[in-house]
């Protein structure tokens, strides 16, 4: 078994995955960079995540395991990837999700990209969870100063609405939901849940709307008149994961640059 703490991190190949990947190696986790397709996205992640490790003066480990959230015997083999590799699990980061597939009009919406969204962003963090805070339970039972996290990266989309993107806003909104259920049945167990909020982040995913939100921003479309990065939500993360809100469970933390600030 490792000594340094694990995070497990879905989707971690790019975006913001990847940026969480990377603040967390930095403070010494070990890690498991998870992806669905891109195999050589995670592989230089995990490289990265080492070399920005040892730049700080830390040795970790990262290793990639592909899964599909979406599906059962992915998540099960995804976890059992995590015991065999480490033995432990501090931190799962439920990051993992596909963005609205054709992007429909609520009046147009159809049931099939509906049930293919909905089983990588929300069935997919709820049941991976369960299993990951099953194991956390027995972690604890044996090492009760062992405190593990889980981490849920939500939208600010789970409350403003998108009239295109119904089926990936109601997702998000449900997991503000699923956070506040795992931290109330877990609290006794000293395991600390959350959920991060992140505004507009710049990857890959947000690249084709670029023109738009640089001239909403310049606007006001929220009080720090810039685009949030991967890092700026890795660092929210990694705070958490290094306990400093120790006395918080099932808390939002806004990484939006005030947009969730109500303004007249």
């Amino acid at each position: 078994m490792t000594t340094n703490p694990v995070a497990l991190i879905t989707g971690a190949s790019r975006g913001i995955g990847r940026g969480i990947a990377l603040e967390l190696a930095k403070v010494g986790h070990d890690l498991v960079v998870n992806f669905a397709s891109s195999a050589d996205g995670a592989r230089q992640t995990a490289a990265d995540c080492v070399a920005a490790a040892k730049a700080v003066g830390k040795t970790i480990r990262a290793e990639i395991c592909q899964a599909d959230v979406g599906k059962a015997a992915d998540r099960e083999r995804l976890i059992a990837f995590s015991r065999e590799q480490f033995g432990r699990l501090d931190l799962l980061v439920n990051n993992a999700g596909i963005t609205s597939i054709g992007r429909r009009d609520v009046l147009e919406a159809r049931e099939d990209e509906f049930d293919a969204l909905m089983a990588i962003n929300l069935k997919g963090p709820y049941f991976l969870s369960q299993l990951a805070a099953n194991w956390m339970i027995e972690q604890v039972k044996s090492n009760p100063a062992q405190r593990p996290k889980i981490v849920t990266i939500t939208s600010i989309s789970g409350y403003a609405v998108s009239t295109n993107r119904g089926d990936y806003c109601m997702a998000k909104a449900a997991l503000g939901m699923m956070t506040r259920l795992y931290a109330t049945r877990l609290a006794d167990h000293g395991i600390n849940v959350y959920e991060v909020c992140p505004g507009v982040i710049a990857s890959d995913m947000t690249a084709p709307v670029k023109e738009k939100y640089d001239q909403l921003f310049a606007d006001g479309l929220a009080p720090l008149r810039r685009w949030g990065t991967p890092e700026d939500v890795g660092r929210a993360v990694t705070a958490l994961a290094l306990d400093y809100l120790p006395y918080s469970t099932g808390e939002t933390i806004n990484v939006d640059g005030g947009f969730h600030v109500r303004r007249l």
